[in-house]
């Protein structure tokens, strides 16, 4: 391990060494000076960390010889929100900051200091502030994992141990709403006393819990249903992808029909009350059923598909200011029509977002600068539709947002983790990406080079499998092919037979594959027990059932009995596994739609 100083994550502004070192014992005093709401989760972490043998006191204690103290102190500035000073020496340690935030940030890295020192300081003077004002991370809890409590909770900890203040739980039909009960049933939702639950619990650690409610596309669930089909904008289904093949289900609602917003009126009123956070991201991304074609046809022919998107857009956030609220969106239909991004409502947030490591941030991001109108960069984790990541590209991905972000004057930084495609990818597989963009958001230069198996093992929660995580998550650039937004892996595994496949994958690529998993797994770590532990081991399960279903569907043995017999066994093994592992971080609700998926491919091995 590093010296304690360089393995603080994120890498602070400016650290500068200075002598000696400072050994807290059991006791000791922390003097406070500030109203107590400012002062509570800086106190809350450090008692954590510290042990009950501390104690606080005010601001001009003076603790008895022999005793160590910590002094907290805010120090109101008009300038850089968010920042600290904090300074150890073997006298004692002082932290001042000009918010509350700023204090708590200040405790985070005492805390981390205290943990990888064995509680022997080293003498230092640290300065640090954000690069990015908002950092956040954003989980799909719609497609088609609903996290338990006590994973949010877990989960909000970790984040807000990494200097991330903004948590997003991306909705499509996973909140319990009153009155449509139909759309949620079996999906194991949030309950608006859950949601109130777990933004007190944000608050303690100085993270908003931000409302997210998709509010015009990808609305599949509601639109299936017979109470809500006539509020579809194509009903029929089929609307073309811009990537190839056809949307088969509607997925958006009809921006012309006024049933569209009043259905949106309803779910906003049950689910705002529950939120404290002023933003709101309302979605409206991917309305690929807006062609031209559906029922707002003329208006689109008249007038255009962006404006009547716009339009439709301008209403929307008309019903989140009402309710005194900030409206975010996703902004890939506007950025097609920047004629009209000037149009926007000056006080929404466009929410830019790209998954690959060619992603236009730096056009996308001097368009909307050159707006007025501010944003987000919202990169990726590159887990979804994957196995076990895309680990290079999700390096890529979010270095690029960081630095174009900054560039281009952006106001926060969001990292998404999707769920597509069954959402079959362990939580552990995410980890890499939120703390690498949680280093980047807070200082993106000082953070580029960060041992990041080292920082997932220290404050990321990998227990040890932070090298391996990465390794698996590069193993698809061994498999022959690459493309966008998935990994080849997965879509062998995801896929029916009678797919061509790229031309680079071959019997040797994947058994190439198959022996860097075996050389990765001989390396972990003996524990097979913890959960980590049990998702890297299913990760490396689902690479390999995907390797030996392109082996057989490339030699030919794909329809032979007894290789049949093998992969069906195999699958079976699979689903299992799946069905375990996903219980022990997620609901019951999806899972039964994540291995229909499954099911479909052991179907064909039996038929």
């Amino acid at each position: 391990m590093r010296a304690p100083l360089e393995s603080l994550v994120p890498r602070p502004r400016r650290i500068e060494s200075g002598a000696g070192a400072l050994t807290l014992g059991e006791a000791g005093v922390i003097a406070v000076a500030g109203a107590p709401d400012d002062l509570s989760p800086a106190l809350r972490l450090l008692r954590h960390a510290l042990g009950p043998g501390w104690q606080e006191s005010g601001a001009r204690a003076s603790p008895p010889a022999g005793v160590s103290c910590i002094r907290l102190r805010l120090v109101p500035r008009a300038d850089r929100p968010q920042s600290y000073r904090l300074c150890v020496t073997p006298a004692g340690v002082e932290a001042e900051a000009q918010d509350r935030a700023g204090l708590f940030y200040a405790a985070v890295t005492l805390a981390q200091l205290i943990g990888v020192s064995g509680g022997v300081l080293p003498a230092c003077e640290i300065e640090d502030a954000p690069d990015f004002e908002a950092r956040g991370v954003m989980l799909d809890i719609s497609r088609d994992k609903v996290p338990t409590m006590d994973t949010l909770f877990g989960l909000v900890d970790m984040l807000a141990g990494l200097k991330v203040n903004q948590f997003q739980l991306y909705t499509e039909h996973t909140f319990a709403y009153r009155g449509h009960e139909a759309v949620w049933r079996d999906a194991s939702p949030m309950t608006p006393e859950e949601i109130r639950e777990l933004d007190a619990y944000c608050r303690e650690r100085c993270v908003e819990l931000v409302p997210n409610q998709n509010s015009f596309g990808h609305l599949e669930r509601w639109l299936a249903l017979p109470r809500y089909a006539p509020l579809a904008e194509l009903p029929q289904g089929g609307a073309p992808l811009p990537w190839g093949g056809v949307h088969e289900r509607p997925t958006s609602l009809c921006p012309t029909d006024p049933r569209s917003l009043a259905l949106l009126e309803d779910l906003y009123g049950q689910l705002l009350p529950n939120f404290t956070a002023r933003l709101f991201n309302v979605g409206c991304d991917e309305t690929f059923d807006l062609r031209g074609e559906g029922r707002s046809a003329a208006q689109v022919r008249a007038r255009g598909e962006g404006r009547v998107y716009l339009d439709f857009l301008k209403e929307i956030h008309a019903r989140v200011t009402a309710r005194g609220r900030r409206m975010a969106f996703w902004g890939d239909i506007i950025i097609r029509h920047p004629e009209l991004v000037r149009e926007v409502p000056r006080d929404a947030l466009a929410l830019e977002w790209g998954y690959e490591a060619d992603h236009p941030f730096d056009a996308h991001g001097a368009l909307f600068a050159a707006s007025g109108l501010p944003f987000y960069v919202c990169p990726g984790t590159s887990s979804w539709n994957s196995l076990a990541g895309r680990t290079a590209n999700m390096r890529a991905n979010l270095a690029a947002a960081a630095d174009n972000g900054l560039r281009h004057g952006a106001c926060g930084y969001l990292v998404t983790d999707w769920g597509d495609g069954g959402h079959w990818q362990p939580l552990a597989v995410s980890l890499a990406g939120y703390v690498y963009g949680a280093a980047l958001a807070w200082g993106g230069t000082r953070n580029r080079d960060l041992d990041l198996a080292q920082a997932m093992d220290l404050f990321g929660g990998t227990q040890g499998y932070g090298d391996a995580l990465l390794r698996l998550g590069d193993l698809y650039l061994r498999c022959g092919a690459l493309r966008g937004n998935a990994s080849e892996l997965f879509l062998l595994l995801a896929k029916p037979r009678g797919r061509a496949l790229p031309a680079g994958i071959t019997t040797g690529t994947l058994r190439d594959v198959l022996g860097a998993v075996d050389d990765i797994e001989r390396a972990l770590p003996a524990d097979q027990t913890s959960v980590v532990g049990q998702e890297v081991r299913h990760a490396i399960r689902l690479l390999r059932a995907a390797c030996h279903r392109g082996v057989a569907l490339l030699d030919g043995t794909s329809d032979a009995p007894a290789a049949r017999t093998v992969l069906a066994a195999e699958q079976e093994a699979l689903m299992a596994a799946h069905a375990s592992v996903w219980r022990l971080r997620n609901r019951e609700g999806g899972l039964s739609d994540s291995l229909a998926r499954m099911e479909a491919i052991h179907r064909e091995y039996i038929a």
